[in-house]
C-alpha cells in the first residue's frame, strides 16, 4: 500500500494539536521505553515543524527544557520549548549548545532527514551521513547515562553505524514505530541507551 500523507496519523495530529504526524513516532517510543522523564533537558535535531518538540515537552514538563534545532525557522512553541535556526553540520553548533543551549542533555533526538532524490542508494547514504553527524554531536553533549534516538533507513552501512553506536552506549534497540510512513518503508529508529562517559 502506498503512503498516504493524509492518513489516520495526519488526521489525528490535527485533532490533537500536533504539528506533524511524526509526533506519534516519538509518542509511541516514549510510551514503550520511557525515554524522557520529568525535568529532563532534551535536544531535538531536525525539529521542524515541531512535532517531536511538542511530545518531548509533554514528557519533561514545566521544569524540563526542550531545544529544537533546524535549518528552517520553527514557529514559536510554548515553554519549556526553545528553537534555533542552525545547521547541525556547522562546527560552531557544539560550542553554542554548551554556552547557550543548556548542555549537557539527558536525551538527544534526531529526526534529521535528507531531501530525497528518489535514488535509494543516494538517499540511504545521505540519511546515514546525517545519522553519523547526530551521533557524534550527541556523544559530546549527552550526560553519562543519557539517551540518543536517531532516524535512519535500513540499507548499506546500517550495521556499521549500529556498531559505532555500541561503542558509545550500553544498549541499542531497533524500533519501527507504527506511524512510520509505510509498512514497507525502510525507515526505523535506533534507541541508544546508557551513554558511556567520554574518555579524557
Amino acid at each position: 500500500m502506498s503512503y498516504d500523507p493524509r492518513d489516520r496519523f495526519f488526521l489525528q495530529a490535527k485533532r490533537d494539536g500536533f504539528r506533524a504526524r511524526s509526533a506519534y513516532k516519538l509518542a509511541e517510543m516514549q510510551k514503550r521505553f520511557r525515554l524522557l522523564r520529568a525535568g529532563d533537558r532534551v535536544l531535538d535535531l531536525g525539529a521542524a515543524p515541531g512535532g517531536f518538540c511538542q511530545v518531548a515537552a509533554q514528557a519533561v514538563g514545566p521544569k524540563g527544557f526542550v531545544l529544537g534545532v533546524d535549518l528552517e525557522s520553527i514557529p514559536a512553541l510554548p515553554a519549556p520549548i526553545e528553537t534555533w535556526v542552525a545547521d547541525a553540520f556547522t562546527p560552531e553548533l557544539l560550542a553554542r549548545l554548551r554556552s547557550e543551549g543548556r548542555a549537557p542533555y539527558d536525551a538527544v533526538l534526531s529526526d534529521l532527514a535528507p531531501k530525497t532524490s528518489g535514488v535509494h542508494g543516494v538517499d540511504e547514504a545521505r540519511s546515514l551521513g546525517l545519522a553519523e553527524r547526530a551521533l557524534d554531536l550527541s556523544l559530546h553533549v549527552l550526560r553519562p547515562g543519557g539517551t540518543f534516538v536517531v532516524k535512519l533507513f535500513m540499507g548499506a552501512g546500517f550495521e556499521e553505524f549500529r556498531a559505532q553506536c555500541r561503542l558509545g552506549f550500553g544498549a541499542i534497540k531497533v524500533v519501527k514505530p507504527e506511524a512510520s510512513v509505510a509498512r514497507r518503508s525502510k525507515e526505523l529508529y535506533l534507541l541508544c541507551l546508557e551513554c558511556k562517559p567520554r574518555s579524557a
